[in-house]
């Protein structure tokens, strides 16, 4: 039964699992917590007491396996849409007793392979025991060479240290920092290759690590989190509870799709007569409260679930795109489609800033006494289906002042569209349509005010610098640009995700290309720093688009070591004067989703030790038919410079 449906979308987090006990009575157990309201189980697939070194070895290869029950008592979806495998908790692959360790591999193998028979969905790998976990990762790494879809969720405690003297830990893989448990994951996902079917069930303790520790798990694959009943308080009536750290940690399960799992024995005593809300239980929940004992616990998840808000619509509209990898467009090279221009003209937002913009524009440069005698002369350069010449109109009509526009779109299936609008509106007399690109248009007249919306996800990643530059030759000396400068930003990520996606193409060419991404499973590791700036008009005699940047990104030592698979970039743009739109995380435009920021992803994923920098250098290198970005990462190691000549990925003039 699922949590709720107050957020609006159906995330897998919508679902409760409850891990259970040895029982070879497995259709028991699965009816007993499904009944009970759970979705899944989390069952153990084999006797505990089951050791291969015990078994005669003249019959070993003829027993029979003590597994929880054949694969006929329920049926393939019953395995596959209900049952998560938990592998024995006693193997310990990394043992200095020889005996224990070849028990461990057997075991695992014929587990695994059990559970790939059932066609499950996913299997709980235990906790590596000790510092080293060499042999355990080798051996499942071993296994995940020939799986089928099967994820494996490797058990990892939710546990980091505060003491500063702490181990700061291993990059090779083989030891790690026993005070933090993201160094344990991090060396056994580096032993296996990253590969993309390794997953993470965090254990949630009563005591929690730091908000910051915590931030950097959620750009890695995790797809459980086993609560603890131990890790429930005890509220007024007596029902179980969690802490505001741990709330707000359910939260953000929530949001990013990761499944709960109730783990342990009932820890309260507590009346069939209230939910943990403080309503009073229906009959048919205090009957299910009186079957399953872990039922109030669920009660509560499932409160703070629907306790949740509800998606906005802009955030409706962008779950289809999360961490969905998109080529940025070439508006400048491509036409683009009706349905690229469709998606965009629907934010209203920004069109809103523009016609604020614009109307600034228009009383600075008429005062109010000449309003109705002069005429500004506004060249929309880009103008696309027309969304930008309707906005100056509006800022025209708005203020009371005069206008003549002059509409410059090189699409010639757009400008069919731009004709059919001015006559539709009525508009022949203050709108001429060219059709013909900016860069080569001799203007009959200089403009007042020139405006444009050519800024990409990275401000100038869609040449709206060598656009501008060609079009201000008919702006007049005094003259305003709408955007007046914009700014690029970039901030290193933790994103497992996206570095999987584009490691399946299994090639040097995805690598090294910018994608443009709305960005959901990640973690920020540093603030953003300032990148690229651009003003217009530019009138500087010696003025280069080319620009070079070199960062130093400081990661807080609270938050522990970390992994950065990428950089995340954006852009802040001032339109004119205090008019701005942008995506840049901390002075966002609200409510705006024309750009998803942009990602540089790295070849290699840098390890990044506890309270160490990381130096990011970004080039954007301008040739005679194209422009292009290189970028790389000299500390702590030192990467291979990204995209060398533009052999991957570039922007085409």
């Amino acid at each position: 039964m699922p949590l709720g449906d107050n957020l609006g979308d159906k995330i897998d987090s919508r679902y409760c699992g409850v891990e259970t006990e040895f029982n070879d009575d497995m259709p028991h157990v699965l009816s007993h917590n499904l009944n009970g309201g759970f979705d899944f189980v989390v069952a153990p697939l084999m006797e505990p007491r089951y050791r291969p070194s015990l078994i005669n070895s003249a019959t070993r290869d003829s027993s029979v396996l003590p597994f929880a029950a054949s694969d006929l008592v329920l049926s393939p979806s019953q395995w596959s849409g209900h049952v998560v495998g938990k592998i024995s908790s006693w193997i310990d692959l990394d043992s200095e007793d020889d005996v224990l360790r070849e028990d461990s591999e057997i075991t695992l193998k014929q587990e695994l392979a059990w559970a790939s028979h059932l066609s499950l969905q996913a299997c709980l790998l235990p906790t590596p025991k000790g510092k080293s976990c060499g042999n355990y990762a080798r051996c499942v790494n071993q296994i995940l060479q020939n799986l089928n879809n099967m994820q494996l969720w490797l058990r990892i405690p939710l546990d980091k240290s505060d003491d500063d003297d702490a181990a700061a830990g291993s990059s090779d893989g083989m030891l790690v920092d026993p005070t933090d448990s993201w160094e344990l994951w991090n060396s056994f996902h580096v032993l296996c290759e990253r590969h993309s079917q390794l997953s993470i069930a965090v254990d949630v303790l009563s005591s929690l690590p730091s908000v910051n520790s915590l931030a950097r798990w959620f750009g890695e694959p995790v797809k459980a989190a086993f609560v603890h009943t131990d890790s429930f308080l005890t509220n007024a009536r007596g029902y179980p509870c969690l802490s505001r750290h741990h709330q707000k940690l359910l939260s953000l399960f929530f949001y990013y799709s990761i499944q709960i799992v109730l783990s342990g024995n009932a820890m309260h005593q507590h009346s069939g007569g209230t939910t943990p809300s403080g309503d009073k239980l229906t009959d048919n929940h205090a009957q299910h409260a009186q079957k399953h004992g872990l039922r109030a616990y669920l009660e509560y998840v499932s409160y703070l679930y629907q306790k949740m808000e509800p998606l906005s619509e802009q955030e409706q509209f962008e779950i289809g795109y999360r961490d969905f990898l998109q080529s940025p467009l070439q508006p400048l090279m491509d036409n683009l489609e009706a349905q690229t221009y469709e998606t965009f003209e629907k934010d209203s937002v920004k069109y809103i800033q523009y016609q604020r913009a614009v109307s600034k524009a228009l009383v600075d440069r008429i005062s109010d006494e000449n309003a109705s005698t002069q005429t500004v002369v506004l060249m929309v350069v880009g103008a696309g289906r027309g969304p930008l010449v309707r906005a100056s109109l509006q800022a025209a009509e708005e203020t009371g002042r005069k206008l003549k526009v002059y509409a410059v779109e090189k699409n010639p299936n757009a400008v069919v569209t731009l004709h059919s609008l001015v006559k539709l509106e009525g508009w022949e007399n203050i709108v001429t349509i060219i059709s013909g690109d900016m860069r080569s248009w001799d203007a009959p007249e200089k403009a007042d005010i020139l405006v444009s919306e050519l800024l990409g996800s990275f401000g100038d990643n869609e040449l709206s610098p060598e656009c501008l530059d060609g079009a201000q030759r008919f702006l007049k000396p005094d003259g305003i640009s709408i955007p007046s400068s914009y700014t690029s930003f970039i901030q290193p990520v933790t994103t497992s995700k996206l570095y999987n996606d584009v490691k399946l193409h299994n090639d040097l060419l995805h690598f090294e290309t910018a994608y443009v991404v709305k960005l959901h499973r990640l973690a920020k590791l540093s603030p953003t720093q300032s990148v690229f700036n651009f003003t217009h008009p530019n009138y500087s005699p010696n003025k280069s688009n080319q620009r070079y940047k070199k960062l130093r990104f400081e990661i807080p030592k609270e938050t522990g070591s970390t992994i950065v698979h990428g950089f995340a970039g954006y852009f802040d743009a001032i339109l004119y004067k205090e008019v701005h739109l942008g995506i840049e995380p901390t002075t966002a435009t609200p409510n705006m989703f024309s750009w998803f920021p942009i990602f540089f992803p790295l070849r290699s994923p840098v390890y990044v030790k506890a309270g160490s920098p990381l130096d990011f250098h970004i080039w954007r290198c301008c040739g005679n038919t194209k422009v292009w970005y290189e970028w790389c990462v000299t500390s702590p190691t030192t990467s291979p410079v990204h995209n060398s000549n533009g052999r991957s990925y570039w922007v085409g003039l």
